[in-house]
């Protein structure tokens, strides 16, 4: 049996929940779908102080607060794996690992994933010492000495988390001599002791059974030499999730990020786009503007225009 909505918003991160909450006030009836539980990278951060409304707030309380938000307005099947979508004379069908969906719309906020160093040593010791998530893991290296691998506002939020539940050195590599991240984090980082290894980069990542240490090369002088810590957190950027994207030829640009108008549409017609799949800035606010514009936008294609 297939299912009938007018649209479907795959991925419950900020832009999605966004997305949701517009598409649902605008009397769409939409169903939106993730494959985990939905709060996308914002549930990842430590701490969050530039959203609007929040002096300071855990990513995992924000993005909740999205998701039971957007659980008003639409049908979130949370633990839904969107398998394959396809693009029929009036709108698409999506295959799930559950069933089947035909939408007349679809909103692409599939987010991004962490990228990788590509290290020797990487692959081997991920949940053995090699993280992408300080929040996630951090609290087993108390008392242990961690290196963050990265320059921005990220690696910045990761080491000071770090710092703070108790890490007992933490080191922020970063391959240039200065770092991407607000001056503001740059000097709460430096506050609290967190020591900055600049123009040097990870060249392997060793141990036996758990991480042991980090082999540096340091760009200026090509000279190398190990570092003795028990956790590497990486945090050197995004990789959009755009497989979806891709499966129904929308266009991306050369860095594989989904391209858009101002009104969030891409190049196939009913098929919209928000949040850090399409690049940019790829911050929570903005995710969710582009997520209420994109929900806005759609119902151009559902017969409920609306007034802009």
């Amino acid at each position: 049996m297939t299912d009938e909505y007018e649209l479907a918003i795959i991925g419950a991160g900020a832009a999605g929940c966004a997305a949701s909450i517009y598409a649902g006030r605008s009397g769409v009836k939409a169903v939106m779908f993730d494959e985990g539980i939905g709060g996308g990278m914002t549930s990842t951060a430590p701490e969050i102080e530039n959203y609007p409304g929040f002096d300071s707030v855990s990513g995992l309380e924000l993005s909740q607060k999205f998701v039971e938000h957007a659980k008003k307005y639409v049908d979130f099947h949370m633990g839904e794996k969107v398998e394959d979508i396809k693009k029929k004379d009036n709108g698409f069908i999506i295959a799930t690992s559950y069933g089947s969906y035909n939408v007349k719309a679809v909103i692409l906020c599939t987010g991004a994933t962490y990228r990788k160093l590509g290290v020797e040593g990487e692959k081997e010791f991920v949940g053995k010492g090699v993280s992408y998530c300080a929040t996630c893991d951090g609290f087993f290296f108390k008392d242990k000495r961690v290196a963050v691998v990265g320059g921005g506002n990220t690696a910045l939020l990761d080491a000071i988390y770090l710092k703070q539940i108790g890490c007992k050195e933490v080191y922020l590599i970063h391959r240039r001599d200065v770092l991407r991240g607000e001056e503001v984090l740059q000097k709460e980082a430096k506050e609290k002791g967190i020591s900055f290894v600049l123009n040097s980069v990870v060249k392997s990542i060793n141990g036996k059974d758990t991480v042991e240490s980090v082999t540096i090369k340091n760009m200026l002088t090509d000279k190398e030499e190990e570092m003795e810590i028990e956790g590497v957190f990486v945090a050197v950027g995004e990789e959009p999730q755009n497989w979806v994207a891709k499966r129904i030829g929308v266009k991306l640009d050369d860095h594989g990020y989904v391209i858009v108008d101002r009104w969030q549409r891409t190049s196939v017609e009913g098929v919209y786009a928000a949040g850090d799949v399409t690049g940019g800035v790829r911050q929570i606010v903005t995710a969710c503007a582009e997520g209420a514009v994109a929900a806005l936008s759609s119902t151009e294609v559902l017969g409920k225009k609306y007034p802009y």
